[in-house]
């Protein structure tokens, strides 16, 4: 029973029992966000009265009597804060507090050593081992609850962070995979600023074809049904070949690889999505359309080159994008793609001849060009190449 005295004992029978009537009759229904606090401690009496002093106080309360039951319970209901006995038989307060700050679950939580133990050395082990604050025995309860509602402050800062962490990249991940997300958020002010930069990258469309006529036999929410379902599963494709999600428009899904990170093989990966995209969607289809009179189809377009990449719009709405005659010159090949067909331009062969199996077509005459251009139908990657 050290550093707690009769008085308080008396104190905190009183409040139980004045909590436990209460319970009776409204019921023991806490707060969806009253914060949870774990107190470990040996002592049976120091235990009671940090609860009922805390409970008082509107908190919910976690009790372990050893450094082991501690662990347990914070693993399996992480606590919001910790109190936290040093001197306890078996495992003591260091050795708890490491743990806690080592696992990903329970390493933000505040904790304060609680103890009799008022030396220079106590207290450098109990920095060292991760403790946030100190309390020494005996304690004053009113010091206790304000050191406990600052830091229990701090903690809900750092979660409505995290929150809108998460948030920001659940965003990120729409349009990158989440390794390319990890990257924009190591520096936010060079990749989610207004404007942009030049650089080489390789810009892909996807048009679903007989989608028109197929929408005019059909209602329009077994429409929206059916192009999510075709664009749920393209889509991903993007992101596991290391693209970037850019639109859908209409019917059409438009992407880019090279940017806002430059893999080394954005090239390469434009093309195996390309090809792994005409599977998946003879796959979707034999599922989810197999009755139709009109069948559907899909052509892609490639094209590779330098073009603007960057976020347009304001400081409210932006979106991040690429401009240039590279996006427009993707988009005319694209449209000469007819039902499984892969186009890709002459720029872009020319980066992935070593790995593709493709046929040189004729050349064809695109709006805005002078002259025109030489097309090659991809066909496959070449044996040595690992889709």
């Amino acid at each position: 029973m050290q550093g707690y005295n009769e008085h308080d004992y008396i104190i905190a029978e009183i409040i139980n029992t004045g909590r436990n009537c209460l319970m009776s009759v409204n019921g023991n229904n806490a707060a969806k966000n009253t914060p949870m606090i774990l107190v470990v401690d040996d002592d049976w009496m120091g235990r009671e009265v940090t609860q009922a002093h805390l409970e008082s106080a509107g908190y919910e309360v976690m009790v372990a009597h050893s450094g082991e039951r501690a662990l347990e319970l914070a693993f399996a209901t992480p606590p919001d804060l910790v109190l936290l006995d040093i001197r306890m038989h078996g495992m003591n307060g260091y050795e708890v507090c490491r743990h806690l700050k080592a696992s990903e679950i329970t390493k933000y939580a505040p904790v304060v050593m609680v103890t009799a133990l008022e030396s220079d050395d106590h207290k450098l082990r109990a920095i060292e081992s991760g403790a946030d604050d100190f309390l020494s025995k005996p304690f004053n309860s009113l010091m206790m609850l304000t050191r406990v509602r600052s830091l229990l402050r701090i903690k809900s800062l750092h979660d409505e962070l995290e929150a809108r962490n998460s948030l920001l990249r659940r965003v990120l991940n729409r349009y990158v995979n989440e390794d390319i997300t990890e990257i924009i958020l190591s520096d936010p002010d060079k990749h989610l600023r207004l404007g942009g930069e030049t650089r080489p990258i390789t810009v892909f469309f996807a048009d679903i074809q007989g989608f028109t006529a197929w929408a005019e036999e059909h209602r329009a929410d077994d429409v929206l049904t059916l192009l999510n379902q075709f664009f749920a599963g393209l889509t991903e494709i993007i992101f596991q070949c290391n693209g970037t999600f850019d639109k859908y428009v209409g019917d059409e899904i438009m992407a880019f690889f090279g940017a806002p990170v430059a893999t080394g093989d954005d090239t390469l990966n434009a093309v195996r999505a390309a090809l792994e995209m005409q599977q998946a969607f003879a796959q979707i289809q034999a599922k989810i359309a197999p009755h139709s009179s009109q069948r559907l189809g899909l052509g892609i377009g490639l094209h590779s080159g330098d073009a603007a990449v960057g976020n347009v719009g304001s400081e409210r709405v932006m979106n991040y994008t690429v401009i240039g005659d590279t996006v427009n010159t993707a988009k005319r090949i694209q449209q000469r793609a007819s039902d499984g067909m892969i186009l890709i331009s002459e720029a872009t062969y020319a980066l992935v001849s070593d790995h593709i199996s493709a046929m040189r077509l004729e050349p064809i005459k695109v709006k805005g060009k002078r002259e025109p251009l030489t097309i090659y139908n991809v066909t496959g990657l070449k044996s040595k190449v690992r889709v």
